[in-house]
């Protein structure tokens, strides 16, 4: 007890977070920033539930899918080209709205490969066929639809078939990014907290006037990570009251294993962070070493989308990662209702990395 209670670590701790909060860069990029990437990303992502598709007629003659369009369509002008508009109304599922451009099919294909269009259609002898890329989600989706609406013209109103949508929260959207979101901030707020904070005082011959002074190495060290740890906790709480408030994101789990696995994630975190920085005396380098730990873990660990869109011999490997057992936990407990059975594991593995990461980063790390 006596090696966290001490008026050395009080004191420490009390300047360092001073330092911080006088510091409007680290409060703007450390808590504003990430709440106002949730709430803007939020409001994108929970507008009025509509589907816009992009199509183009690759043809100079007159089609089955234009006296269509006379009598469905609505001509629109935009940014400065003919647009045909063939609305479907849908109050369970949303209005759909397919977009008709008409266009040479060289220019069609540069369209679709600058993904400015979902769908080229050819139309001979009233043999419509489709021209679209089967690995993109939206163009089959766009087929999907419109073939279906093409087979009975007459018939336009998808209301007059019986869904069952589910409409439950946890499956939007907005509740799988906003758990990811928090555990991406935790990961950057240590990582460029903590880190380049040793690196910046090493680069600049800070730390070299500290080995004449009794100050031990590891009370240096975890008061840079206790007050981080306290910005992170702040920060994740700005994030959820706010998407709580706006979006309705609730947390069906424990909340109690919540807490456990968001301490787990910042002694992970913070071990990583003190072992990057043990020995680098370079702000470039340092700078290098952090985006190379986070970019990788940013675009794979699943924070924006689904790391099973990768390959499945990859999926293995990611979740290994960090901040995938982080996130992949967060997001149980606030959607799947998960408590400390289901999370026991990742906060195990968590917490026992971090300790390892700190403490090889202790016995590597140099004041000069």
């Amino acid at each position: 007890m006596k090696l966290f209670f001490n008026n050395q670590l009080y004191r420490l701790i009390v300047c360092r977070f001073l330092e911080t909060v006088r510091e409007p860069e680290v409060l703007f990029w450390g808590i504003i920033f990430p709440v106002l990437i949730s709430i803007g990303l939020g409001l994108a992502f929970m507008q009025k539930n509509e589907t816009k598709f992009n199509i183009i007629l690759a043809e100079s003659n007159q089609t089955t899918i234009d006296s269509l369009l006379t009598v469905y369509g609505q001509k629109n002008l935009i940014n400065g080209k003919q647009i045909i508009t063939w609305t479907v109304r849908d109050e369970a599922l949303g209005d759909t709205h397919f977009n008709f451009s008409r266009s040479y099919w060289p220019n069609a294909i540069i369209s679709l490969k600058r993904g400015e269009v979902d769908l080229i259609i050819t139309d001979s002898l009233s043999h419509i066929r489709y021209h679209f890329d089967p690995r993109n989600a939206q163009a089959e989706l766009a087929y999907l639809k419109l073939s279906e609406l093409l087979k009975s013209p007459s018939t336009v109103k998808a209301t007059q078939l019986e869904l069952s949508p589910l409409i439950l929260k946890g499956v939007r959207y907005i509740d799988f990014f906003i758990p990811g979101l928090i555990a991406f901030g935790l990961m950057s707020s240590l990582l460029w907290g903590v880190s380049y904070t040793i690196i910046e005082c090493r680069s600049q011959k800070l730390l070299r006037r500290m080995i004449a002074t009794p100050m031990k190495k590891y009370n240096f060290l975890i008061s840079i990570v206790f007050v981080r740890m306290i910005m992170n906790v702040l920060e994740s709480l700005i994030v959820f009251f706010s998407v709580f408030l706006l979006f309705d994101i609730r947390i069906q789990g424990n909340i109690a294993a919540l807490t456990v696995l968001f301490i787990a994630g910042n002694i992970a975190f913070s071990g990583i962070s003190v072992l990057l920085s043990c020995r680098t005396s370079k702000t470039e380098a340092g700078t290098g070493l952090i985006n190379a730990v986070q970019m990788p873990m940013m675009l794979l660990s699943g924070i924006f989308f689904s790391y099973h869109n990768f390959p499945e011999w990859s999926i293995s490997a990611i979740k290994l990662l960090p901040l995938t057992a982080l996130a992949d936990g967060i997001r149980s407990i606030f959607n799947e209702g998960a408590g400390f059975p289901e999370t026991i594991t990742p906060t195990i593995a968590l917490t026992a990395f971090g300790i390892i990461c700190f403490y090889a980063g202790i016995k590597m790390f140099k004041w000069q």
